[in-house]
């Protein structure tokens, strides 16, 4: 066993009922990485997500997650984090950080809403919403962190600094793998893509690797795998889609 997290996805498949949202996928996940996967709508990210995060089992296929023992091994971020009312921000990270024994305080300064962390969580902005969702995604310091859409509705500052953090994450012991529509963020932040279109990887590589295929910006490598009905729903400039 190595001392470096990773997570592997070996011939995925996930079908609910008749229809098949993963078909034999194959991702992984290495420490010191982030790896993004994107994907039109219905691609099969989030599906994916939650299988590498524990939360769904595949109908066929495996997960496998290798290094240190941890009380917590996968944090999970969902793509819309909700939290009960009238909760503060600090008691909110408390509930999770008592599970696994540690600081809320230190999880909110990680993420940098110690400044409000008596403020309700029904009085948080999307993005301090999102950061929250993150803190507790990283209570017990898990080795390995599955983030769905960690920019998804925010202003494009906001979008920076929750894309910024995430980056931030990925170190020599942690394994990073996150979902998005923002081909800019991912293009600035991953160090390697993957492509889903209906449940299959179309391609993988590094953002540089990507661009090669066109020979232009990583939106046009994109727009060749997918289609342009498809393309349609990512964000390629900030403020606005293509």
């Amino acid at each position: 066993m190595t001392d470096a997290p990773s997570l592997q996805a070996t011939d995925v498949t996930r079908t609910f009922g008749d229809v098949t949202a993963l078909s034999e996928v194959s991702v992984s996940v290495p420490a010191g990485e982030v790896v993004a996967l994107i994907g039109p709508n219905g691609s099969g990210k989030t599906t994916l997500l939650r299988v590498l995060a524990g939360v769904l089992e595949p109908t066929a296929g495996s997960v496998h997650y290798t290094g240190p023992p941890a009380d917590r091994t996968i944090g999970y971020l969902p793509q819309e984090p909700t939290f009960r009312p009238g909760f503060t921000a600090l008691e909110t990270a408390g509930f999770y950080a008592r599970l696994v024994d540690d600081d809320p305080a230190a999880l909110l300064e990680r993420v940098g809403l110690d400044a409000v962390a008596d403020r309700r969580v029904d009085a948080l902005s999307g993005g301090m919403t999102r950061l929250l969702g993150i803190a507790q995604s990283l209570a017990g310091d898990p080795p390995v962190l599955a983030l769905d859409e960690p920019g998804s509705g925010l202003d494009p500052g906001m979008s920076e600094l929750v894309f910024d953090l995430v980056a931030d994450l990925a170190a020599p012991e942690h394994a990073v793998v996150v979902s998005s529509h923002d081909l800019l963020a991912v293009e600035r932040i991953a160090d390697r893509i993957v492509v889903l279109d209906r449940g299959t990887v179309v391609t993988s590589g590094s953002p540089a690797e990507l661009r090669e295929r066109t020979g232009g910006p990583l939106h046009e490598t994109f727009r060749s795998l997918v289609g342009d009905e498809a393309f349609g729903a990512v964000r390629t400039r900030e403020g606005g889609r293509e």
